[in-house]
């Protein structure tokens, strides 16, 4: 406990040098799905190899990949205690558009309670909470209460493509793994997430004439390819999202009624989510509540449509291709190629002869669980007790964090999905931002959790 106490200590005396570190932290454009953008990807993750080497971790490397770098770093100097591998990215979303932003979006800029910049929340304010809990220990006791490797990865945000090589080659082991990138219940009360969705993504394509044609000249007499390209997606579902394509349900995983009620009990409500979304009524499968279909059941998603002239005033024109890229989330047990297969079924057959249909797989992530009652889920619950004052909420996300599923099902380590962003953060979106009081708390229930993991007796009443 003394170990405890003096880690806690020294997160409260540090919390103004902690959040000057994250400012500089998030003032990396380290935008991973922009080329323009590499160097500052591999400046960020030479900062961040840097910072877990001053903290006091081991053998701190900046793994090359053919994409972004990969940083590991290890503390491994507790005989016969569990070691946690502690997961987070380093890289984040483009800051597009730039104009709606009221500080530049890289500036770390700190205002009414948060740090502002891309990045914040989405990841680099979370994974640095488990990092600064770290240095708590090691800056006090020289010593953790278990054993920990970090992997931070700078390509997340872009499908975490080079990362699962580089964890069979480096014989990565761990009993245990925690994960800090999804959100809270609120700002107020600490969430574990028990389920993540898996994702598919593609692009179809539909080629017609060589060229764009007049379409006064052709119009009626050569079939459009944007026509067929609206017809195709629009039949992918009906009007209540229900996916059309046969074979595209099989594998999801039927949810007992016990499970409905805790998935009610604990996620927000069908105002909550329009609230969130902004909108002033939901839409969906009325079979399932709107939680659910956002969480544990599979949705389609045309991402963007492409085809034709883009530019002011009109141009009459037959385009001579037009584009989709859709993208799907899946449930558990849903098996991505398995659901690739039937909608290229689906979409192949019903392609008309005039036109050529290509299909490009992008890629492909199971989705992720873990029981409420895992041992691990119970040692969070007190880490958040502690630190929050509440238990916490266990929730399912509608996200995706593709190296959960590797990390589980290929790996074999259970994984603690336990996020401290706020559901208004505004991840992925202009001017997101981190509480500042939540990354106090984040560092504090990262610091009470590698105790509990290390022996620590759980309170009572917490669970």
């Amino acid at each position: 406990m003394a170990a405890l106490e003096a880690a806690l200590a020294f997160a409260r005396h540090q919390h103004a040098a902690f959040v000057n570190d994250l400012s500089e932290f998030v003032r990396f454009p380290s935008v991973s799905a922009q080329p323009g953008h590499a160097a500052d990807v591999a400046r960020c993750a030479t900062w961040l190899a840097a910072h877990l080497s001053a903290i006091g971790l081991q053998r701190v490397r900046v793994i090359k990949t053919r994409g972004h770098p990969v940083v590991i770093g290890t503390w491994l100097n507790a005989p016969g205690k569990p070691v946690l591998l502690l997961y987070g990215h380093y890289d984040v979303q483009p800051a597009d558009p730039p104009d709606e932003w009221r500080d530049p979006p890289f500036a770390g800029v700190v205002r009414d309670g948060h740090l502002y910049g891309r990045g914040s929340s989405d990841d680099k304010g979370q994974v640095l909470a488990h990092i600064k809990a770290i240095q708590c220990y090691l800056k006090t006791s020289a010593a953790l209460p278990v054993n920990v490797v970090c992997v931070v990865e700078g390509e997340e945000e872009i499908g975490s493509r080079h990362l699962p090589a580089v964890l069979r080659e480096g014989a990565i082991h761990a009993d245990a793994a925690v994960v800090s990138d999804m959100p809270m219940a609120s700002a107020d009360q600490p969430a574990i997430t028990l389920g993540m969705r898996g994702a598919l993504s593609f692009e179809v394509e539909i080629r017609g004439p060589r060229r764009d044609l007049h379409s006064g000249l052709f119009g009626g007499a050569v079939l459009n390819p944007a026509h067929v390209l609206c017809r195709l997606v629009a039949g992918l579902e009906d009007a209540n999202g229900v996916v059309s394509a046969a074979g595209f349900y099989d594998g999801v995983r039927e949810r007992s009624r016990a499970e409905r009620a805790q998935i009610a009990a604990d996620g927000p409500t069908d105002v909550q989510i329009a609230e969130a979304a902004g909108v002033k009524r939901l839409w969906g499968d009325p079979r399932f509540s709107t939680y659910e279909r956002t969480t544990i059941r599979p949705a389609l998603i045309v991402n963007g449509l492409t085809a034709g002239y883009q530019q002011a005033g009109s141009k009459a024109i037959i385009p001579s291709r037009a584009t989709a890229k859709v993208s799907v989330r899946l449930a558990v047990d849903q098996d991505p190629r398995a659901v690739a297969e039937a909608l290229s079924r689906h979409l192949r057959t019903r392609c008309p002869p005039q036109v050529r249909l290509r299909l490009r797989w992008q890629s492909g992530a199971r989705a992720a669980e873990i029981s409420g009652s895992h041992p691990l889920v119970r040692l969070a619950v007190a880490a958040c007790r502690a630190s929050f004052g509440q238990c916490p909420a266990l929730l399912h996300c509608g996200g995706t964090i593709p190296i959960v599923d590797v990390l589980q099902r290929q790996m074999g380590i259970p994984v603690l999905m336990l996020g401290f962003a706020h559901p208004d953060d505004g991840a992925h979106a202009p001017n997101e931002r981190f509480s500042l009081s939540t990354f106090t708390r984040a560092i504090a229930t990262s610091v009470h959790l590698l105790a509990l993991m290390g022996g620590t007796e759980i309170p009572e009443g917490c669970l």
